[in-house]
C-alpha cells in the first residue's frame, strides 16, 4: 500500500491518462529497438565491422555529415537569425522555402537535385570538367544531406532567436554595440541551446539520410546506403554491424554537443 502511495505522488494529479498514452508511444520506440539490438548475440559484429565495404561506408559518413552540418550552421543560422528578426515582403514565402526539403519525399529530393548538378546539367559537366564530379560522389553525398537535412537547424535555430528578448539587443545597441557586435554577444549565447540542438538534428538526419543521397550519389556508399546494400544481398543480420556503427556515432555525437553547450538550467 505504501508503494501504491509513493506511485501516486510521483505522478502528478490529472496526468495519469496523458502518461498512459505516451508510454505506449514509448514502447513502441522502444520494443523495436531493444528485439533489434538482441539480434547481436548471433551476429559477429566485429568481423561485419572489419569488411573493407562496411569501413569505407562508415568512413564516406564520417567525413560528409561534418561538412554538410558545418555547411547548414554557417548559412542557416544567419537566415534563421534574419528570419526571427526581420519583417520583408516575400517572408512567408520564404518560409515556405525553408521547409520545402522537409515536405518533399527525400527521393524525390534527390531527383531534384540531380535536375540542377546532374552530370548532363552545365552546372554538372562545369564541375566534372574541373575533377569535382557532383554525383556519385562525396560532393554528391554532401549536397543531398545538406538539402534534406539543413531546414532542421534554420527552424530550430530560429526558434531559439524568438526566444529572444529583443529587449536586451536594444539595450546592447544603446551602449554602442553594432548589429553584428549584439549578435555575437548577446544574441548568439542566449540561442545557443537551440543552435545547438539544431546542429544534432541536422547532423542526425544527415549522418542518417538515404534517399537523396542514393539518387545524387550512389556510390561512394554512406552507412544507409550499405545497410540497404546488405540488406538486400544478405537480410537483417547482415546490417547489425553498419546500424550499431551508426546509433553509436549519433549518441557521440549527442553527448559531446550536450557536454560542450551544457544542459539548460530550469528556472
Amino acid at each position: 500500500m505504501a508503494r501504491f502511495d509513493a506511485g501516486r505522488e510521483w505522478l502528478p494529479d490529472g496526468l495519469a491518462v496523458p502518461a498512459l498514452l505516451g508510454a505506449v508511444l514509448l514502447a513502441y520506440f522502444v520494443v523495436p529497438f531493444a528485439v533489434f539490438l538482441s539480434r547481436m548475440r548471433d551476429v559477429d559484429v566485429v568481423a561485419g565491422l572489419a569488411d573493407p565495404t562496411v569501413r569505407d561506408a562508415i568512413w564516406t559518413s564520417l567525413v560528409t555529415a561534418p561538412i554538410s552540418t558545418t555547411i547548414a550552421t554557417v548559412f542557416g543560422v544567419p537566415l534563421a537569425y534574419v528570419l526571427s528578426r526581420a519583417s520583408f515582403r516575400g517572408k512567408r514565402l520564404v518560409e515556405a522555402l525553408v521547409l520545402l526539403p522537409l515536405v518533399v519525399p527525400p527521393i524525390v529530393g534527390g531527383v531534384m537535385l540531380l535536375t540542377v548538378v546532374g552530370r548532363y546539367t552545365p552546372i554538372g559537366a562545369a564541375a566534372a570538367a574541373l575533377g569535382v564530379p557532383l554525383t556519385d560522389s562525396r560532393a554528391g553525398v554532401v549536397l543531398a544531406q545538406t538539402f534534406v537535412a539543413a531546414p532542421f537547424l534554420v527552424v530550430t535555430a530560429r526558434a531559439g532567436f524568438d526566444g529572444v528578448d529583443p529587449r536586451l539587443e536594444e539595450a546592447a545597441r544603446t551602449m554602442g554595440y553594432g548589429r553584428l557586435r549584439t549578435v555575437r554577444l548577446v544574441s548568439l549565447p542566449l540561442a545557443r541551446n537551440a543552435i545547438a540542438a539544431g546542429i544534432v538534428l541536422t547532423f542526425v538526419r544527415a549522418i542518417g539520410e538515404f534517399g537523396a543521397t542514393m539518387m545524387v550519389a550512389y556510390t561512394p556508399r554512406t552507412m544507409p546506403t550499405q545497410i540497404r546494400v546488405s540488406f538486400i544481398a544478405r537480410g537483417i543480420d547482415a546490417i547489425v554491424p553498419v546500424a550499431l556503427a551508426l546509433l553509436a556515432v549519433a549518441v557521440i555525437v549527442v553527448v559531446a554537443v550536450q557536454l560542450l553547450v551544457g544542459t539548460p538550467r530550469r528556472r
